[in-house]
């Protein structure tokens, strides 16, 4: 038989002696009632990758308001002349506003002023997807000037010009004036190296400043100042459950001076002064906490929101008398998001749009609490910091599930011998939650399948296969693997069904970093990679593992008896009530050793014979365990077969499993496997 050959039922397995005879009960497991929800797959963001700016969040214009800080110095960069303009970075004592202090000065750079159109094009984030379609587009300009611009959108290799669209000035000497526009293209660009530009007639003024440059495509859900549709549609193919953020380090910013602040990405753009990212680039504050809470809501997703808990990635920590604005302003945050609409931060929600609250069961204080400033800051958390934010987020809102930002086997303080013991109240409060973040080698993901069969409740905040088995210590210096590899994602897959077998203290796990722009990234393994050209962007081989699951909701698990144990098959099981109670089993074959099918046999008591089920089974399809799907290719190495079964006179399900395969046999016939569907090069 073939290593990785489609799944097959097979006469002969009713015979012969089955590797795997499993018998999934039909009452006792866990309800997931503590957490109130099937477990949950999700995601974690943050601007990693460039994942927000120039990622999902669909602004086109790079360094489109001249945002700076200490660690990313103001530039013209991402900005080219047109016809020798001179550009320039100006201060003015009049700036579009105290939040964009800085400005672009655009004037003719011979000093003279009658040398036709001047301007300047920007380049995108490494070019700009063009199309037959509406873009949405506005600049600020100060300068006296009587004409009118051209905004274009064109080629940034030849002189092709798809679509110009001209724009009445209505620029004064002493003040900022918005101008506005709707672009159309008239016909699609070849490729995505493409640029935007304006320009004016230099004749008419002595200079003009520019500030707030910026373009949408359509977006998500028609939002404004929205998300990109490709990549939050094959986000939202997942089926998810749960959306993390802020995320990761860019929650505890490089200083306690320059933290992510969620009052600061509020309201119009022009009062937006931007983030000093953490990252290696500037971040604009677009995609900020109203565009996170409406990504939630328009992909149907539960809200955990991370609050500042006062550490910083330097090690600085905030000392215990200065503590109390920080947690003033994280009860603040929270009622941004949840209170009602005549609450002080609720009536400022509804100001921006948004009067019913939002919904909010979780919130986690701080991030990776015992690594940055080690030992100092992970002692300051567990004395004074987590508990002053615990108590008083605890006393307004009883019934949210309070996270803390580490796990049990996080590290413990010199003279114990154990983690931080959230299960017993030593350290944290009982009720706390924990937050588990393994990012791991395959091999390490099957040992920790059990990893949570007696232990108290966590997320698993991030997790990922990162490193190929056997990766040389230290780990995290250059040896990340290039891209999900496959073995990883069924590493991954059986990871996920341990914890979904312990989904009464799990409520979910989230995938962890999400995006990559294949053009500037510092951390290659994610779930979905992307450039400019939408069609380039690429599902990871990992995507269709947690999109089969997230597919295939349990909401009670259910426990099994086998003929054998676990590995090199590794399974769980249980009920979905909100479908009819539809039987749910999953499973992974992780086997590398052994090229033989593994046979299987499936007995859910109470089902009787003649029941149909469908059983979805992924595969890699060219043999190599280390290959991925590679955006430049296009090629989906991931193979999804799905095969209606019938349950035999005894009431048992049989099939085989070929060696590294995921699948699903679920009861609800009409539910098909996740979608094989790839986006190809463009030719």
């Amino acid at each position: 038989m073939g290593v990785f050959k489609r799944a097959f039922v097979a006469a002969a397995c009713a015979t012969s002696a089955l590797a795997a005879d499993i018998i999934v009960k039909s009452s006792g497991g866990n309800e997931t009632g503590k957490f109130g929800h099937s477990f949950g797959y999700g995601f974690l963001h943050e601007d990693i990758n460039n994942s927000g700016d120039g990622g999902i969040y669909a602004e086109l214009i790079q360094n489109r308001a001249f945002q700076f800080s200490e660690a990313f110095p103001v530039s013209t960069d991402s900005y080219v002349p047109i016809n020798n303009a001179a550009l320039s970075i100006k201060f003015l004592d009049e700036p579009l506003s105290k939040e964009l202090p800085a400005s672009m000065h655009v004037a003719a750079g011979n000093g003279s002023y009658d040398t036709g159109k001047i301007g300047f094009k920007n380049l995108g984030y490494w070019g700009m997807d063009v199309r037959v379609q509406t873009y949405t587009g506005s600049f600020w300009v100060k300068g006296a000037y009587d004409g009118h611009f051209t905004a274009s959108l064109g080629s940034n290799l030849t002189s092709d010009v798809f679509g110009s669209v001209e724009v009445p000035s209505k620029s004064v000497d002493d003040d900022w004036t918005e101008h506005t526009f709707e672009l159309v293209p008239e016909k699609d660009a070849p490729n995505s190296n493409n640029t935007f530009s304006i320009t004016f007639d230099g004749a008419e003024t002595k200079g003009l400043d520019f500030n707030l440059i910026s373009l949408f495509p359509p977006t998500y859900k028609n939002r404004k100042n929205g998300l990109r549709v490709d990549i939050a549609e094959a986000l939202a193919d997942m089926n998810p459950h749960f959306l993390r953020f802020p995320g990761g380090n860019m929650l505890e910013g490089l200083t306690n001076d320059t933290y992510w602040d969620w009052k600061d990405t509020l309201g119009p753009l022009r009062h937006r002064p931007g983030f000093q990212g953490v990252w290696g680039y500037q971040q604009t504050h677009g995609l900020g906490l109203m565009e996170y809470l409406e990504w939630a809501e328009d992909m149907d997703l539960e809200i955990v929101l991370a609050v500042w808990s006062g550490l910083a990635l330097d090690g600085n920590y905030t000392r215990q008398e200065d503590l109390q604005p920080y947690i003033d302003d994280a009860l603040n945050e929270i009622e941004f998001v949840c209170g009602p609409a005549n609450s002080t931060w609720g009536a400022r929600r509804a100001e921006l749009g948004h009067p019913e609250p939002f919904e909010l069961n979780y919130v986690e204080v701080g991030n990776e609490e015992w690594l940055a400033g080690y030992p100092e800051g992970w002692e300051t958390y567990r004395a004074y910091r987590f508990p002053m934010f615990y108590n008083a987020i605890r006393a307004a809102y009883p019934h949210m599930d309070i996270i803390a930002a580490a796990a049990s086997s996080d590290p413990a303080p010199e003279g114990e011998t154990t983690g931080p013991n959230l299960s017993e109240g030593l350290v944290f409060p009982l009720d706390a939650v924990g937050d588990y973040h393994p990012y791991r080698e395959p091999d390490e993901l099957v040992l920790e399948f059990d990893r949570f069969d007696n232990d108290f409740a966590h997320i698993i905040g991030e997790v990922a296969a990162t490193h190929v088995n056997g990766a040389e210590y230290p780990r995290w210096n250059g040896s990340l693997y290039k891209f999900p590899w496959w073995i990883g994602a069924v590493g991954e897959a059986i990871s996920l069904i341990g914890y979904e077998r312990n989904s009464d203290r799990i409520p979910g796990t989230f995938y962890a970093p999400l995006l990559k722009n294949n053009n500037r990234f510092q951390w290659p393994i994610t779930l979905i990679q992307f450039d400019a050209d939408p069609i380039r962007t690429t599902k990871a081989v990992t995507w269709y593992c947690w999109s089969l699951f997230a597919h295939h909701p349990i909401s009670h698990t259910l426990p099994t008896h086998s003929n054998t144990s676990y590995g090199p098959l590794y399974w769980g099981a249980g009920m979905d009530e909100n479908r009819n109670g539809a039987m749910v089993w999953k499973g992974a074959v992780y086997n590398t050793t052994n090229s033989e099918d593994y046979p299987v046999s499936v007995h859910f008591q109470g089902v009787t014979p003649g029941t149909m089920a469908n059983l979805t089974v992924l595969t890699n399809s060219v043999g190599d365990p280390y290959m991925y799907n590679d955006p430049l290719t296009g090629v989906n190495i991931v193979h999804t077969e799905s095969s209606l079964l019938t349950a035999g006179s005894d009431g048992v399900f049989r099939f085989s499993l070929p060696e590294l395969s995921v699948a699903v046999l679920d009861t609800e016939v009409s539910s098909a496997g996740n979608s094989t569907g790839h986006y190809r090069p463009r030719l």
